[in-house]
């Protein structure tokens, strides 16, 4: 069980009820530590923390969008990393890297040095992010294409990877009686040389806990696909439906074989938003007040929509069916299942929200048994919730959810190692 801040260090239910005192959660870890100790508490194995380099204008060419309710304002998660790590003793913490922005030799030092003070708990992202804007951010004229950055991403890690390695085992001595700290014979250059990255190494950071950092990727499309098979310790999907959960854990198994690697040395998470109550009618209740309300934000879910593709979708023709835009340079796989929907943009917008591969709603006993049918059916590995992080939220899943899932044998009742890949592979 994951949990995915869908806004990262953001500003998170600063309208919605329990959200507490406002402006004490802005720019503060209070919230995100307190989510971090009830999910910990229920058992979970990571919390991951998106983040974005961007301030969205593509819809309408205005940042009204993306300012009026917070959901584009983010903080960097890195500081926070290690103030969630304080609080807590097991669960894995998880903050999101842009390969396309992060240059190998940065990246490498900085995560071995949260695996550091986390005790070894940190887990990586990887993104290669798709706003235009965003690129501009770092000074490129617009962003690499999409396949083409998949390609980097994947060097972008043997290069990691190298630096990572570049101290040997045992190489760390700390002998007092002798003076030595490390061994010098025993920590090498790296001289990567490949087509887009460089580095000399090594690196002047001791190895952390984990030696490398667990690393976590989502991707739909096949370039995706392939770099987490190649490099994950856990994958994330938003594929739509029971079958569909089948068919991604299969493909995956598949690509992890090619590569040489076990179907179990990953754990696939299926992104749901349970909606819970105390009677499952007043969970339907809830749910179909939520959709109304969603649905009514035709401007809103464009405004998303527009984001994560880099396309002003205020020009397109609302009641019109919405044209195959798959080659965009952003999340191609979700725009090729809206293309083969053949609604209008009208109807998708109406319904976009956070993508949940199946629907969980009713009481807690009754989302607990939907959980347990669809991962008997799908075959994956559990699930990664994509709720707003509201204090309410956090309580009907640590305190309410977790309990029953844990009585069904579904969920860890402890756990038995120290470091975050250990317990994430145990279970």
């Amino acid at each position: 069980m994951g949990w995915f801040l869908t806004t990262g260090f953001g500003v998170y239910g600063w309208n919605q009820p329990w959200s507490g005192n406002v402006r004490s959660d802005v720019g503060r870890p209070d919230l995100f530590v307190d989510t971090a100790t009830s999910l910990e508490r229920a058992g979970f194995d990571y919390l991951m923390f998106e983040d974005s380099s961007v301030l969205p204008d593509v819809f309408r060419g205005s940042f009204e969008s993306s300012v009026r309710g917070g959901q584009a304002v983010r903080f960097d998660p890195m500081p926070l990393m290690p103030l969630v790590a304080q609080a807590t003793s097991r669960i894995g913490i998880v903050a999101t890297a842009a390969t396309t922005f992060y240059p190998p030799f940065l990246a490498a030092r900085l995560y071995q040095t949260l695996d550091h003070l986390t005790d070894g708990r940190i887990g990586i992202n990887l993104v290669t992010a798709s706003p235009h804007a965003a690129a501009q951010n770092y000074g490129l004229e617009k962003h690499v294409e999409h396949d083409l950055r998949y390609e980097m991403a994947d060097e972008w890690m043997q290069a990691v990877d190298a630096l990572w390695g570049s101290w040997e085992t045992g190489a760390l001595q700390m002998d007092e009686s002798t003076g030595v700290f490390a061994d010098h014979t025993k920590i090498h250059h790296v001289d990567f040389e490949g087509r887009f990255y460089r580095t000399r190494g090594p690196l002047n950071t001791p190895p952390g806990p984990q030696g490398r950092p667990v690393i976590c990727q989502a991707g739909g499309s096949p370039a995706g696909r392939n770099l987490g098979a190649t490099h994950a310790d856990t994958i994330i999907s938003a594929v739509v439906g029971v079958d569909a959960m089948k068919a991604y854990r299969d493909d995956i198994s598949e690509r992890l074989l090619a590569v040489g690697r076990k179907p179990s040395d990953v754990k696939v998470l299926f992104l749901v938003a349970p909606i819970l109550a105390d009677t499952d009618a007043e969970a339907q209740e809830k749910r179909d007040r939520m959709r109304a309300a969603q649905a009514a934000n035709i401007d809103g879910n464009l405004a998303a929509m527009s984001y994560f593709t880099s396309m002003d979708f205020s020009k397109f023709d609302l009641d019109a069916p919405l044209p195959d835009l798959s080659e965009n340079n952003g999340h191609q796989s979700t725009m090729a299942d809206f293309a083969r929907s053949g609604k209008t943009l009208r109807e998708i917008a109406a319904n976009h929200r956070t993508i949940e591969s199946i629907e969980l709603c009713g009481t807690t006993e009754t989302v607990a048994g939907q959980m347990a049918e669809a991962m008997e059916h799908a075959g994956g590995d559990g699930f990664l919730i994509a709720s707003p992080v509201t204090r309410k939220n956090v309580a009907e899943i640590a305190d309410g959810l977790a309990p029953v899932l844990r009585r069904k044998g579904l969920i860890r009742s402890g756990y038995d190692y120290a470091h975050f890949r250990d317990n994430l592979l145990a279970f």
